[in-house]
């Protein structure tokens, strides 16, 4: 066939003569036909193979007609593979986590974070624990998803109440928390759950349901690390926090009314407690009103009294010094005191030589001592002392 005839060399040539060498390929004729654009040539794998090859067999049989293997070859290889295992080691312990080392399987010791070393596997192996990243667990139904098996407790006063919580806890103590807990969520969750059902279970329904939740939600944390320190847990529980509380839907109808009753009540209560409150304040003012009066009376009696002592013994110090002066004196102060709210005049008819004009105001009648002092005051003349005790004789 023309493809196989070596007898028709073609354009190229018939190729050159093989001397027994596989490794040289044939080359194209320098003259006759046509030549074709040069392809840069690539980098030949093969030889490169072999060229590496043929620098391992001399490396360990120390030459070209070494024969054996070389111990210093040998003891480089390990060398090397040595080196290699024990750099497996290094490892690096991140801000958030806690490295936990053990030794054929048993605690070795705990690491913080930083670049740190172990020995090689299989003599020791370490795990990496993150330690302050916080992990939360819904206990009673997460959503629309109920699960009544969790959420439904029985409370101190014999009533039912459907409550989901949800749990927020970290790992504080890595080596516990890897060798003492197979499953550490389902043994939160239980301890979680046991917790809150004797919190509930010493609860009444009400405070649960309106303002008793803070003091479950506190008292249902201690006793659940409580719980998890007694197991050796190495776990530390940040919050517990209620999500619902509500009685279960067959008789939430029901519960509704009573809450209604009870809201209607404490309102009558209030308004009861707001009545009692205005009057009582309202008795204790008047009473104090009275009081006060009182003692202000009795100081205003006991200082009249003490005034009139004092001027009784003013005058009667005067009496003893002019006994006739004196009971004038009285006489005409008692009588301008009587007569003051009077419309009669006294005048001393004795040794008149003219007649007397009184002014008008003095028949107006007079309904008060106040209205009756201006008149008087704004009199001409007034009756001498002698005249109105003569008349008055």
């Amino acid at each position: 066939m023309p493809w196989n005839d070596n007898a028709n060399p073609g354009p190229w040539g018939s190729p050159p003569p093989n001397d027994g060498n596989g490794d040289k390929k044939p080359r194209r004729p320098q003259g006759g036909g046509p030549r074709g654009p040069r392809r840069p040539e690539g980098p030949d794998l093969n030889a490169a193979f072999e060229k590496l090859q043929r620098q391992l067999r001399d490396f360990f049989s120390g030459g070209p007609g070494g024969e054996g293997v070389r111990p210093a070859a040998v003891a480089a290889v390990a060398g090397v593979g040595f080196g290699l295992w024990a750099l497996s080691g290094v490892y690096i312990v991140q801000p958030n986590e806690q490295a936990v080392v053990t030794t054929f399987g048993a605690y070795s010791r705990s690491e913080g974070p930083g670049i740190r070393y172990h020995l090689p596997t299989p003599i020791e192996r370490v795990e990496k624990v993150p330690v302050t990243s916080l992990n939360r667990i819904d206990i009673g139904g997460v959503g629309e998803a109920d699960v009544p098996e969790e959420s439904l407790m029985l409370t101190g006063d014999e009533n039912i109440v459907d409550l989901d919580f949800s749990v927020t806890w970290r790992v504080a103590d890595a080596s516990k928390y890897l060798f003492t807990l197979r499953d550490p969520d389902v043994s939160v969750k239980a301890a979680a759950e046991s917790a809150m059902r004797e919190v509930v279970g010493k609860s009444e329904l009400q405070p649960i349901l309106t303002t008793g939740r803070g003091q479950v939600q506190a008292q249902t944390a201690e006793l659940m690390q409580k719980t998890l320190d007694s197991w050796g847990a190495g776990i530390s529980v940040v919050e517990v926090q209620i999500r619902s509380a509500n009685p279960p839907q067959e008789v939430a109808a029901a519960f509704r009314d009573v809450n209604s009753a009870g809201q209607d009540q404490e309102s009558a209560r209030n308004e009861a407690n707001t009545y009692r409150n205005r009057v009582v304040n309202e008795a204790k003012g008047d009473a104090a009103k009275l009081i006060q009066s009182a003692e202000a009376y009795r100081e205003q009696s006991v200082r009249e009294a003490t005034g009139d002592v004092a001027r009784f013994n003013q005058i009667y110090d005067e009496y003893r010094r002019a006994p006739g002066v004196t009971k004038d004196r009285l006489y005409i102060e008692t009588m301008q005191r009587v007569l003051a709210n009077s419309n009669k005049v006294v005048i001393d008819g004795k040794g008149a030589s003219a007649p007397i004009i009184l002014p008008p105001d003095v028949f107006r009648p007079r309904t008060s001592a106040r209205p009756a002092e201006a008149p008087a005051a704004a009199a001409p003349a007034q009756p001498s002392a002698p005249a109105q005790q003569g008349a008055a004789r």
